[in-house]
């Protein structure tokens, strides 16, 4: 998607999630930017959201990782996000 991702993984439990994105972040931006694949200079924004899956729900978490393309036809990712916070009781945090 041009405006997010989703990355699904084991996580390693000797390490944060923080130093985790930390890695992606920036092991993608120093990538993008050194083969300039834009032509802007890429950087992430600085927050990111974190969930954990059960194992049983990780082929359903993939497959919409999958399919995300058509699931984002019908709804934008910012009207999911929000629906999401709202379904389970998460407050959205206010921007700066």
């Amino acid at each position: 998607m041009p405006d997010h991702i989703h990355c699904l993984f084991l996580l390693n439990p000797e390490k944060s999630i923080a130093e985790v994105i930390k890695q992606i972040k920036g092991s993608s931006s120093h990538f993008i930017n050194q083969y300039n694949l834009i032509a802007d200079k890429f950087a992430w924004q600085t927050g990111y959201a974190a969930f954990s899956v059960s194992e049983s729900g990780v082929k359903s978490v993939s497959d919409y990782i999958t399919h995300q393309k058509e699931h984002h036809q019908k709804k934008t990712f910012q009207q999911e996000i929000e629906e999401f916070l709202k379904l389970y009781g998460f407050e959205k945090e206010k921007e700066c």
